[in-house]
């Protein structure tokens, strides 16, 4: 068992490799067709071990590409646990009644294709404030996977589940914590890992609108100001890193709680 774990995990970071060697040769393919308009890997190595030598100064003139990643990250913990805190009771409403599922439905289906620029000047109409209304943009756009996730999964509870909780005269408390949550959970967590993905893609559009110091007005800054080319790969690699990581956060979680059949 050990032995087949073993070379799985070798042909995972084997795979891995492969994947980051065919996009390093891509990009450095596209930078000498380019002629070099597009800065090389090597290049922006250089320049990445530059930007990491004091990622923590904090200084009013200049702050560092991680006081800039970790002011990105709290924006989106903030949006995406409200919007979390707010998806979860309503899917879970949503799954449990169709009458529910039939009124609210609608009004999730006309709002959650809405781009997520569209909700920026709405935030800043309400809040009066610009990080305010990036981070209400977070919140409306993490909602909805984890808002339909919620409700698939509830709504699928097998009868003879809820047959249990009849047969043992569950409270309804009881019965949301013993056969609902459980049941729902791996569904729930699918829903929490598209929705902290479309937070981390939303702040980047957000911090370009709103201003700060967070990664993504660091692209916008160095994209319009006359900026380095070879940071503003740097803060996308940057940005790509802190998705990825994310996403296999959100992912283990999912395989912990998912039951086989």
């Amino acid at each position: 068992m050990k032995n087949i774990f073993s070379i799985k995990s070798l042909l995972t970071v084997l795979y891995f490799l492969g994947g980051m060697a065919l996009m390093g040769g891509i990009w450095e393919l596209i930078a000498h067709l380019t002629k070099n308009e597009i800065p090389t890997p090597s290049t922006t190595w250089g320049v990445f071990k530059e930007v990491m030598q004091d990622p923590w100064q904090n200084d009013p003139d200049y702050k560092g590409i991680g006081v800039k990643l970790f002011s990105s990250l709290a924006r989106v913990g903030v949006g995406f646990g409200l919007g979390s805190i707010i998806a979860i009771p309503i899917g879970m409403l949503m799954g449990a009644s169709k009458p529910i599922m039939n009124i609210i439905n609608p009004m999730v289906q006309i709002l959650r294709p809405v781009s997520p620029l569209a909700w920026f000047p709405l935030g800043l109409a309400i809040f009066r404030d610009s990080p305010q209304a990036s981070v209400f943009m977070i919140f409306i756009c993490s909602l909805w996977p984890t808002l339909i996730n919620t409700a698939f999964g509830v709504a699928h509870i097998p009868q003879d589940h809820k047959n249990v909780g009849k047969a043992f005269g569950f409270s309804s408390w009881k019965y949301i914590t013993k056969i609902v949550i459980p049941y729902a959970l791996p569904h729930i967590l699918t829903g929490l890992r598209l929705s902290v993905g479309v937070a981390w893609m939303v702040i980047v559009a957000g911090e370009m609108l709103s201003g700060g110091i967070g990664l993504g007005y660091f692209v916008w800054e160095e994209g319009f100001n006359g900026g380095s080319t070879e940071k503003i790969l740097v803060a996308i690699i940057l940005i790509g890193i802190v998705g990825l990581l994310l996403d296999k956060i959100f992912m283990s979680l999912q395989k912990r709680f998912t039951y086989a059949a």
